[in-house]
C-alpha cells in the first residue's frame, strides 16, 4: 500500500478483525506500549469490536504521563526563579504537586510554548540577558532535536541554554514490566515511530529473554489489527518472535544519524517514571562535556523530591495492571479540566482516551 488512506480502509480493517476473531481460540492480553496505539485503538472503536478473548493492555508509552512531579515541580522551580522555561504544548497542564506550569505561567512566569528546541535557542540568542530552559520530555523519538539544540548553542556559544531533561527509554521499561510479579501480558505491539529511531536491534534480546511475542505497529486502524493478528499467529502457534508490521516507516537499523546526535549529547542512566519508581538504565542525561547546558547542575535543583498524589493510579494504569475506568477517581475528581495525573491531560494519555473516546468502557 502507499497512501496513508489504504491504512484507515474500514473494509480491511473488519476483515482482519474477522480473521482476529477466528485465530484466537483462548484469553490472550496484549499490550500496546504508545499512547497514541491507545488513541488509535480506543477513538476508531477497534477496542470494542476485538472478540472478549483478545484483551488489550494498555501500556506506558506517553513520556508526558510518565514524566515524575519532581521534575515538573523543579520547571515551575526555574520559572518562579525568573528563568524562561519552553516546552512542549502537552506539558504545561501537567499538575505538579502545588501547580502546572500553566497555572505558573498566570502567576508571572515566562513560559514559551514551543515545537521545537530550536527554537529556544533562538530565544536565548535573542534574550542574552536571561536564562532560557527547554523542558526536554519524551522517548527516543524527541532526543535527537533536544540533543541537536545542545550541539547547536554550544557550537554559538549560547550560553545562557540549558535543558531539563527527562528522557526515557522504551525496551527497559518494557522488561520492568515483564519483571513484574502481576504481569500478565503475552505479546506486545512495539511502538513504531521509536522503532523509526532506534531500529529493531533492541527487541531482539527481550523476545528471546521473555519467550514473548512483539510485533513493531504503526498508528492508524490497519496498522492496529494487523499487529494485532500478527501477534496472535504467533501466540496460537507457540511462537515467539519480532517482527515489523510498520515496515513502511521502520528499517533494522533505524534512523543512523540521529542515533549518532543522540550518543554524541547522552549516556545512558538510570531513570524515575511516574507511579512505577526508578528503572535501571531506562534514560538519558547529559555527558560530562554537555554539563553546562544541564539545567539541574546550572541551577542547583537537583534536590527537589515529591511524593505521588496517591489518589492517583497512573503507576497502575501504565503498568496495564488497570484501566483508566476502574479508577475511583476516573471521570469524578478527575477529568481533563482538572486532572490528577498526567494520563488525563496527555494527548495520548490512556485516561484522556478512555474520558473522551469510550462511553461503553466508561460505564461498563
Amino acid at each position: 500500500m502507499k497512501y496513508l488512506s489504504e491504512y484507515r480502509n474500514l473494509e480491511a480493517t473488519k476483515q482482519y478483525l474477522d480473521l482476529i476473531e477466528k485465530t484466537a481460540t483462548q484469553t490472550w492480553n496484549i499490550m500496546e506500549i504508545c499512547g497514541g496505539q491507545t488513541h488509535g485503538l480506543v477513538k476508531n472503536g477497534i477496542i470494542n469490536l476485538l472478540p472478549e478473548n483478545v484483551r488489550m493492555i494498555h501500556g506506558p508509552g506517553c513520556p508526558v504521563c510518565v514524566t515524575p512531579l519532581n521534575l515538573i515541580d523543579k520547571a515551575i522551580e526555574l520559572l518562579e526563579k525568573g528563568v524562561i522555561v519552553c516546552s512542549f504544548g502537552d506539558m504545561v497542564r501537567v499538575p505538579g504537586s502545588k501547580k502546572s506550569l500553566l497555572e505558573a505561567k498566570a502567576n508571572g512566569g515566562d513560559l514559551r510554548i514551543l515545537y521545537s528546541p530550536l527554537e529556544a535557542v533562538n530565544i536565548a540568542k535573542q534574550n542574552p540577558d536571561k536564562e532560557v530552559v527547554f523542558f526536554a520530555v519524551g522517548f527516543e523519538t524527541t532526543a535527537p532535536a533536544n540533543a541537536l539544540s545542545v550541539l547547536h548553542a554550544k557550537k554559538e556559544n549560547v550560553t545562557n541554554y540549558s535543558i531539563l531533561v527527562s528522557h526515557v527509554l522504551v525496551p527497559p521499561a518494557m522488561e520492568g514490566i515483564l519483571d513484574d510479579e502481576l504481569c500478565t501480558i503475552d505479546a506486545f505491539l512495539g511502538a513504531g515511530h521509536v522503532c523509526a529511531i532506534m531500529g529493531m536491534k533492541e527487541y531482539y534480546p527481550l523476545v528471546e529473554k521473555y519467550k514473548i511475542p512483539i510485533v513493531i505497529t504503526g498508528f492508524e486502524p490497519l496498522d492496529l489489527v494487523q499487529g494485532i493478528y500478527m501477534a496472535l499467529l504467533q501466540l496460537e502457534k507457540g511462537e515467539y518472535k519480532l517482527e515489523n508490521q510498520y515496515s513502511r516507516v521502520v528499517k533494522e537499523e533505524g534512523n543512523v544519524e540521529a542515533k549518532k546526535m543522540m550518543e554524541a549529547v547522552f549516556e545512558i542512566a538510570d531513570r524515575e517514571w511516574r507511579g512505577i519508581g526508578s528503572i535501571p538504565d531506562s534514560g538519558y542525561r547529559l555527558k560530562k562535556e554537555f554539563l553546562d547546558f544541564d539545567a539541574e547542575t546550572k541551577f542547583k535543583i537537583s534536590s527537589i523530591t515529591t511524593p505521588e498524589n496517591s489518589a492517583c493510579i497512573a503507576g497502575q494504569i501504565l503498568k496495564g495492571i488497570k484501566k483508566p475506568h476502574q479508577c475511583e477517581q476516573f471521570g469524578k475528581a478527575c477529568t481533563p479540566s482538572n486532572p490528577l495525573g498526567a494520563p488525563m491531560v496527555s494527548s495520548e494519555g490512556a485516561c484522556a482516551a478512555y474520558y473522551h473516546f469510550s462511553n461503553d468502557l466508561i460505564t461498563s
